[in-house]
């Protein structure tokens, strides 16, 4: 007797989409690349990334080269912080309510703007660390809707089932790009200036937009209907303030980002000064950071969901400080370039697991407004970090300061995962 085979159905509801890739007999690590529209997303983002990892290392030097001066690469951090304070918290309610792949066109597309703006100004010869810092703030501005959304717009293109394997190779995109940008970022900076970085990094924008408007995705549905948006925003902070777990998972991302990465900021002059290298030297350190990210995202990919999550951060947040001390007191080229890989190991496990302990642990209509306050984190408080090393850098050292940095992370962090020990038994 031949096989039942059950019908199609013409319609499947939006909820189980995903469902409809499982044909795709793919390795465990990349399981989320069996849909579609994440696979458009990874191929514009990893072109788009390059671009803007390339004008991070442009910028970075462009202003040191200029000024000369630390605190002046702390101001043009610090620059993206007032817009990204006021106005994250609102992104993420607009994220909630909207369609995530039109809010991302249009970031996209603004900065794609800016970057040929800071183009323009760089091959006219007329810039100024002013213009870097007015961009900076308008790109604040942009990252403040654009933040949320992406970090927002995951779980639509993957569902629930492979949420986690998602956010890792989304963070390995990134940190692949974090290799490749600085690399071409460096050998361009050296070769033809900063201008041209800027301007290619205008250009790839155009690819993530392509792969955008090229997604199939359902209708939007929108979650809050006939509320305030200020009961919305209230709504969401009540929310995330209620429950320990991600109360604790959003404390740890501000250290780390006030304390942790903020001596990103001040690499340029640590390359120059302290390791007496150029630019190119800036590049591979920064590449050696990307390697280390992208290996680390590699392991949440591949043995995330194993139910380890909770005791993986806490060794991640504990790690991390203690390298980076290391960091700031050596001396020699090769060993910086060994400590940047496991930086950016450390690094990577301990945004990616905090990114994916939140989304797996909140509610789809809260989504938007409790991402926002993570994306708040770093777009909003970690300039005020930048801000400080650079400062301080000027009056104490650039060592002794990053050391310091590196010792309050440490601490504010073990208090923490004391205060709150369930963090260490999340799955």
């Amino acid at each position: 007797m031949a096989m039942f085979k059950p019908p199609r159905l013409p319609n499947i509801p939006p909820e189980i989409l995903p469902l409809r890739a499982r044909h795709f007999r793919l390795p465990k690590t990349l399981s989320a690349m069996r849909h579609r529209n994440f696979r458009l997303y990874m191929g514009g983002q990893l072109i788009s990334l390059v671009g803007t990892w390339m004008q991070i290392i442009a910028q970075g030097w462009l202003v040191y080269e200029i000024s000369h001066s630390e605190a002046a690469l702390g101001i043009v951090g610090f620059a993206s912080a007032i817009p990204a304070l006021l106005i994250t918290p609102w992104g993420g309610v607009v994220v909630d309510q909207v369609p995530k792949r039109n809010l991302l066109v249009w970031t996209q597309s603004t900065a794609m703007l800016l970057a040929f703006v800071l183009a323009g100004l760089t091959f006219s010869g007329v810039v100024q660390v002013w213009h870097v810092v007015l961009l900076a703030a308008c790109q604040g501005v942009v990252n403040a809707f654009d933040g949320p959304a992406r970090q927002a717009f995951v779980v639509e293109m993957v569902g629930r089932d492979d949420l986690t394997n998602a956010i890792a190779l989304n963070s390995m995109t990134f940190n692949s790009a974090r290799i490749l940008g600085p690399a071409i970022g460096g050998v361009l900076l050296a070769a033809v200036g900063a201008g041209w970085c800027f301007l290619l990094n205008g250009v790839t924008f155009l690819a993530v937009i392509a792969c955008l408007l090229a997604m199939r995705l359902p209708p939007h549905r929108r979650e809050v209907a006939g509320i305030s948006p200020w009961r919305q925003l209230i709504g969401g902070l009540a929310y995330a303030n209620g429950l320990r777990e991600v109360r604790a998972l959003l404390l740890m991302a501000l250290v780390f980002s006030l304390f942790g990465i903020s001596y990103s900021t001040v690499l340029p002059a640590f390359v120059d000064r302290i390791l007496g290298q150029g630019a190119s030297a800036f590049g591979a350190i920064n590449a050696a950071s990307g390697v280390g990210a992208v290996t680390g995202a590699f392991i949440v990919a591949r043995w995330g969901d194993s139910g380890r999550r909770g005791r993986w951060l806490t060794w991640a947040a504990l790690s991390f400080p203690v390298v980076l001390g290391l960091f700031a007191v050596n001396r020699f080229y090769g060993l910086a370039l060994f400590l940047a890989v496991v930086l950016g190991i450390g690094f990577m496990l301990e945004f990616t697991l905090i990114n994916t302990l939140l989304q797996t642990h909140i509610e789809d209509g809260m989504r938007g407004r409790v991402l926002s306050l993570y994306t708040l984190t770093f777009f909003g408080f970690a300039p005020f970090g930048n801000l400080a090393i650079g400062t301080l850098s000027e009056w104490w050292g650039l060592s002794q300061t990053i050391v310091v940095s590196a010792a309050l992370c440490l601490s504010l962090s073990l208090w923490i995962v004391l205060r709150t020990p369930e963090l260490r038994r999340l799955p």
